[in-house]
């Protein structure tokens, strides 16, 4: 028994001894670690303890603490609400034919580019593709604006081929279509790095084997550059539905006016207006803004788990 426990303690001694050996050797390592975590802490978990409000009549005056509890009501409210189907209705549609058309444009925008054989021209493709994504989304607003405009140049376009010239953002049966094509054009380059890394992986000896068994560009593209993007693809995906529902409000509420609320108004732009407009809803909007998180975990949930059942891929 003296001689188990003596054991113990040697096995403690060592691990701790093991330990700071670590901490003197990665001491820089640990330090960027510590302020990564700390961001996280700070301004990801600590906020949380604000979602309480929901289940409160917020007062200002009163704090967290002192508002008094109303338990579901600002829920009951939401679901009651007017607008509610309207809302939910065109977040969810917003964000599905987002993923619908940015989602695969990304990957074939990947698969061309990594076909292109000449060094300089993909380098000049890859450069003039990054750049909308790092033009800040108040000017691309502006540009499109003025682009729809009635003189617009997209305007312009659309007569030279017969269509009606008109200011396309006051009608809401564009917003959707202008809200997506706008989002791939910002998204589609800087998307496709991570698949360009992911096909810079792939053995070039499995399309080596496959020329020699006489499988052409088309045959190689669907058995090898595909089933070894497949992982990525799948981990992308699962993190877009994932976030479904957090919809930016940014990019609308520059886009919107009150004739396409119809089908532009989203979740997040409702929440906007009634928590830091006129009427500062606090309760209200934080209630909404817990019903879009738990609809995102139950969405990424259940998509991790499917993917894991029918591909064998998932986040965890």
């Amino acid at each position: 028994m003296y001689e188990l426990k003596a054991g113990n303690a040697l096995r403690v001694k060592n691990r701790r001894v093991s330990i700071l050996k670590d901490l003197r050797r990665d001491v820089w390592i640990y330090v960027l670690a510590a302020v990564v975590l700390a961001y996280y802490i700070l301004f990801h978990y600590l906020p949380m303890y604000g979602a309480v409000i929901a289940f409160k009549e917020y007062d200002v005056a009163k704090g967290i603490m002192g508002s008094p509890w109303v338990g579901l009501k600002n829920f009951k409210d939401f679901f009651n609400d007017y607008y509610f189907l309207r809302l939910l209705r065109n977040t969810l549609l917003l964000s599905v034919y987002n993923l619908l058309w940015s989602f695969p444009a990304t990957i074939l925008f990947a698969l061309l580019l990594n076909e292109i054989r000449q060094e300089k021209f993909k380098k000049v493709v890859q450069t003039v593709t990054y750049l909308p994504h790092f033009i800040s989304t108040i000017v691309v607003c502006g540009m499109l604006i003025d682009f729809l405009a009635d003189d617009g140049l997209i305007t312009q376009i659309v007569k030279l081929f017969g269509g009606e010239g008109k200011y396309y953002l006051n009608y809401p049966q564009y917003f959707r279509t202008i809200y997506v094509s706008s989002g791939i054009w910002q998204s589609i380059g800087w998307g496709s790095i991570i698949y360009l890394a992911a096909l810079s992986g792939i053995d070039q000896e499995l399309y080596e084997a496959a020329t020699i068994d006489g499988a052409g560009r088309l045959r190689q593209t669907w058995h090898i550059t595909l089933t070894g993007l497949l992982p990525t693809i799948v981990t992308l995906l699962i993190l877009e539905i994932g976030k479904l529902m957090n919809l930016g409000y940014e990019k609308i509420i520059l886009l919107y006016n009150g004739n396409t609320y119809e089908t532009a108004d989203v979740i997040s732009t409702y929440v906007y207006r009634l928590g830091l407009g006129a009427s500062r809803r606090y309760s209200y909007t934080t209630a909404i803004g817990l019903f879009n998180s738990l609809i995102n975990l139950i969405l990424l949930v259940s998509a991790n788990k499917i993917s894991k059942r029918l591909t064998d891929n998932s986040l965890w």
